[in-house]
């Protein structure tokens, strides 16, 4: 099945927030089950109005459904717990996996993400994040956003990320938990990245071949943007400390 022999070995649950993805779920499924080393895929449909929640089961994975939108910070929370029940009624199966968290929309570019594993598995860090090359179509316009981010999270840790807003993270369940409660909607990843910092832990970031479906610069994906700039703001305004902003 695996087209990476050198990958580790060992239990690693990857969880997808999908909202609206059924065009690109069943890709992204079929990308990570090439991955040696993931044994649980759980899909969280947040929400959808597509056939998301269909795809993803017949591609493989386990679905967690939520009847209306609730953000991906929960459907993040969803799945972790949802790994965890399946964890304790698997017999004999790995119990506290590290979780690798994807975005639904990777499509094929999904199988690349065996790179975000080993640095965790091993003990070499607590958390890796994918970086991303430049995205096929990119209207950009997310520069307010990750400059926000990035700033935000150097004055709270002192460590300088090249993409703060990746969504791609491995992460040991010790240090998601320790995270926890996450910051809500599209704050997460950067309230994750300074929560796991700040508790002392190790975070890399990994080179990864992804593409996205790249947002684009209508009223739509300005709207998008809008609100990532308000999670943004509020979960750098909740981890605050005297002297930052």
């Amino acid at each position: 099945m695996s087209e990476h022999p050198t990958q580790p070995r060992v239990g690693v649950a990857a969880v997808i927030p999908a909202k609206d993805e059924a065009e690109r779920i069943g890709a992204t499924i079929a990308g990570l089950q090439h991955i040696d080393g993931i044994d649980l895929v759980v899909v969280v449909d947040d929400g959808s109005r597509d056939d998301t929640a269909a795809v993803a089961e017949a591609a493989g994975a386990v679905v967690v459904r939520h009847p209306r939108n609730r953000g991906k910070a929960a459907a993040m929370e969803s799945g972790a717990r949802r790994v965890a029940e399946e964890e304790s009624t698997s017999a004999g199966g790995p119990a506290g996996r590290p979780l690798l968290f994807v975005d639904a929309d990777l499509a094929d570019t999904a199988r690349n993400l065996g790179v975000l594993l080993p640095p965790v598995v091993t003990g070499q860090a607590d958390m890796t994040i994918a970086t991303l090359p430049p995205q096929d179509g990119s209207a950009g316009g997310r520069g307010l956003v990750v400059n926000l981010a990035r700033g935000g999270i150097a004055r709270r840790t002192g460590w300088q990320a090249t993409q703060p807003l990746s969504g791609m993270r491995c992460i040991t369940r010790a240090a998601f938990e320790g995270a926890r409660p996450l910051a809500p909607g599209w704050g997460v990843e950067t309230g994750l990245t300074i929560d796991v910092l700040r508790a002392g832990l190790v975070v890399r970031e990994v080179p990864c071949q992804l593409q996205h479906r790249v947002s684009g610069s209508d009223w739509r994906g300005q709207l998008h943007r809008a609100r990532q700039y308000r999670d943004v703001w509020l979960a750098l305004r909740a981890r605050r400390d005297r002297g930052t902003s």
